[in-house]
């Protein structure tokens, strides 16, 4: 059976056509993502140089067919983060959590697997772990999130991985979103309650679904395919087994039965394109932790629409002697973008600055007031080591 001959192409995920000029550069992995999302599935002469991706997309398929094949290019991701929590007497309490979630391989370059996900299952990371089909688990760093469309990019490093784990890992094939019927068929597959990989199956029961309390921008596909705690990040698919939707577990409710929802991929695409050539990046040790010198608080969402105010890290106070004040940064700025990463809130702020060491330089972009109205800015900032 081809799907059977198919598991015995071995994978190789540096392409020597491809690769050979491009190579660690954004421009390789931009190409490399063009690629993903144009090729087909699979044609009966695969290019054995690409992380071999699915099924055919000529055809549709049974279920089981598009698990078996699809299941490779899903992973469940585990959230090891710190979360804050107010006591009855007034002060704050730090804890352990842990989070599970799903994501879904989307491409790859000559050191990284590239990993779609839900911004919510990966915010506030501490630590990332990755676990693929096979079981071997791998750590992961995040590359980019979008906040506002519940969006993340995540990386794993492929000298981590076994031989045998590349030889299984596959890389979903993106569809059209804007092509989807209400009433047609779709597969889910993700980490759902954290037991591991499940699959489930229905329609697609609406299109174009805005939320109550959600960013106006953003419009889901819904579904009565189960997707529960853990689905987040992962897999909603057509029966070419074809990636249509970021399935996110966020939007579910427990007062409803057979209404999940997922991000459609065509409003994706882009933004993980984006987020894909963010420069990969560890946390730094508390010893080299670099430093801004800034107070912030957020801009909400209700205040800035009263006062047409951009969203971001607003800007309370600059302190004396400090990288903000040296390159030119105000009390009333808000900031809303840290090198490549869009900032949307203060906490978004500061987990920007905890990938970066003192010394290291960055642009930050602000938003600042001129005769009424806000104009961006943008600063190059020498970042420092807090004064003890």
């Amino acid at each position: 059976m081809y799907v059977n001959k198919r598991k015995r192409i071995a994978v190789r995920l540096l392409a020597a056509v491809m690769c050979g000029v491009f190579a660690g550069t954004a421009a390789g992995a931009a190409l490399y993502w063009q690629v993903c999302r144009e090729t087909p599935l699979h044609t009966e002469e695969v290019p054995v140089d690409i992380l071999p991706e699915t099924i055919p997309s000529a055809f549709t398929y049974t279920v089981s067919d598009i698990s078996r094949e699809v299941m490779p290019a899903v992973v469940a991701i585990t959230n090891t983060s710190v979360q804050e929590l107010e006591t009855f007497f007034g002060y704050s309490r730090s804890y352990e959590s842990v989070g599970l979630g799903s994501g879904i391989i989307i491409g790859a370059n000559e050191k990284e697997l590239y990993i779609a996900t839900n911004n919510h299952v990966i915010s506030n990371s501490r630590t990332l772990s990755v676990a693929f089909i096979d079981g071997a688990a791998s750590s992961a760093t995040v590359k980019g999130t979008d906040q506002d469309n519940d969006l993340a990019v995540i990386a794993v490093q492929l000298s981590s991985l076994e031989e045998e784990t590349k030889n299984t890992v596959r890389t979903a094939v993106l569809g059209d979103s804007t092509k989807v019927e209400v009433g047609q068929q779709v597969v889910v597959i993700g980490n759902a309650l954290g037991y591991g990989q499940s699959v489930t199956s229905g329609c697609v029961s609406a299109l174009d679904r805005r939320l109550i309390g959600e960013e106006p921008g953003i419009t889901l596909i819904q579904t009565d395919a189960a997707i529960n705690p853990g689905n987040s990040g992962g897999a909603l698919l057509n029966m070419k087994g074809e990636l249509i939707g970021i399935s996110s577990a966020k939007y579910a409710s427990y007062d409803v039965e057979g209404m999940g929802y997922a991000i459609p991929i065509s409003t994706a695409s882009p933004i993980l394109e984006d987020l894909i050539q963010i420069e990969t990046r560890d946390k730094v040790p508390e010893n080299r932790a670099a430093y801004l010198g800034v107070v912030c608080r957020d801009v909400v969402a209700e205040v800035a629409e009263a006062y047409g105010m951009p969203m971001g890290a607003y800007v309370d106070e600059v302190r004396e002697s400090t990288p903000a004040e040296a390159a030119g940064i105000k009390a009333g700025d808000i900031i809303v973008a840290f090198s490549n990463r869009k900032i949307r809130s203060r906490d978004d702020l500061l987990e920007a600055l905890s990938y970066y060491s003192a010394g290291e330089s960055v642009d930050i972009t602000v938003q600042r007031t001129e005769e009424g109205e806000y104009k961006e800015q943008t600063f190059h900032v020498i970042l420092a080591k807090k004064k003890t």
